[in-house]
């Protein structure tokens, strides 16, 4: 009796969380919608891009935020190097513009660090916060910048977007369209719960209150919220970038991203009350939490089922399950097959909730990932 109530409380998380949750937004998106007012403003802003190691990125970069259709007196942008290579710093040194304003930290300590350190000079009504391999559109930051004109709107997310390479022979484009997906219908409902760390932008005034070992896409949208606004995001407002240019790589920037936003749930556990933040908390429990706690509720499964074998219905589902990761693995040892879109996904699944498991050993042994090693991408 105790197997087959584990068996079913363990299928019943991970169906939830990765079909029950995304069906239950799209009902609610029918019946509570809440559009937020858009229209053109031109607040004064500071474009923050923090670097380290990505002296090959720099000359892009930079091109691209000049490029940016914004106000020239109202656009700041601010170059943060954190405790950098020589190649970084002669590049800095060595290209100096009289539109662009570079900060050299002498310490390696971390991304979220360098943003404080950067807001601490930017001058900016809004904050734009953006990565060195990222490239935007020409009207990207504009399109950012309108959401701005609801009172009510207090951050804003670009939609990612992925650059088709060669190279590229990991899942992550599931990933993206999936999680993109899952943002919209959230941002329709009431505020997101997290924001494409790529590119997001929010109010100078939810900055103040920094963590420098936290991820800022994911405290800055809880500040927010628990500040009476909302995140949103803007699906015409895009950052583009590259795949991982390997499966490893790729592995290991999940794990790290779990890492970061486990932590940062853990220092906000207040949010998960739903008497005091509503349905926010049931997102932030059901895209988060529930997401990253899967991987324990496969390992329940796969042991209940062991346990209810010898009868047939259970040991049916024991078959499949393993049909399921056997097919995911081959997979992954065989890149045709990762073409065909059911494999794909088993293996998109696979490899998440193996980071995700990963994630949460990393977690109890104590480790952080303050400082970065950006993720170099095709």
């Amino acid at each position: 009796m105790r197997a087959i109530l584990v068996f079913w409380i363990s299928a019943a998380l991970v169906v939830y969380a990765t079909v029950g949750y995304p069906l239950l937004l799209a009902v609610f998106r029918r019946i509570i919608s809440h559009p937020h007012r858009r229209e053109q403003i031109w607040p004064t802003v500071s474009l923050i891009v923090p670097v380290h190691r990505q002296a090959h990125l720099l000359e892009r970069k930079i091109q691209n935020a000049l490029d940016l259709l914004y106000p020239q007196g109202k656009l700041q942008i601010i170059i943060v190097s954190d405790g950098d290579d020589e190649a970084t710093l002669d590049y800095m040194a060595a290209h100096p513009h009289p539109r662009v304003e570079f900060l050299s930290l002498s310490e390696h300590r971390g991304k979220h660090y360098a943003q404080r350190m950067a807001r601490d000079r930017a001058q900016g009504e809004i904050l734009v916060f953006t990565d060195a391999a990222i490239q935007l559109d020409p009207q990207a930051l504009e399109r950012m910048v309108c959401n701005f004109a609801d009172p009510e709107v207090g951050c804003v997310s670009s939609e990612d977007r992925v650059l088709s390479s060669p190279h590229a022979k990991v899942a992550e484009d599931s990933y993206v369209d999936v999680e993109m997906r899952l943002r919209r219908m959230e941002s329709e409902i009431g505020s997101l719960v997290g924001v494409s760390g790529s590119f997001f932008a929010a109010r100078r005034e939810l900055c103040e209150l920094w963590h420098d070992g936290l991820s800022s896409d994911f405290f800055v949208p809880l500040h927010t919220t628990a500040a009476g606004q909302r995140s949103v995001v803007d699906p015409g407002c895009h950052g583009w970038y590259g795949l991982t240019r390997s499966d490893r790589a790729e592995f290991q920037r999940k794990v790290r991203t779990i890492v970061h936003g486990i932590d940062v749930l853990l220092s906000h556990l207040n949010m998960l009350n739903p008497f005091v933040y509503g349905i926010f908390a049931w997102q932030l429990f059901s895209h988060k939490l529930c997401r990253w706690i899967v991987p324990f509720a496969l390992m329940a499964l796969l042991a209940a089922n062991i346990a209810l074998f010898d009868i047939p219905f259970y040991r049916a589902v024991f078959f499949l399950q393993i049909g399921f990761y056997v097919a995911a693995l081959f997979s992954m040892l065989h890149e045709r097959l990762a073409e065909i879109k059911p494999l794909k996904l088993a293996r998109f699944f696979l490899v998440s909730n193996a980071a995700a498991l990963v994630a949460w050993i990393r977690i109890f042994a104590g480790e952080k990932y303050i400082t970065w090693t950006p993720t170099r991408r095709a």
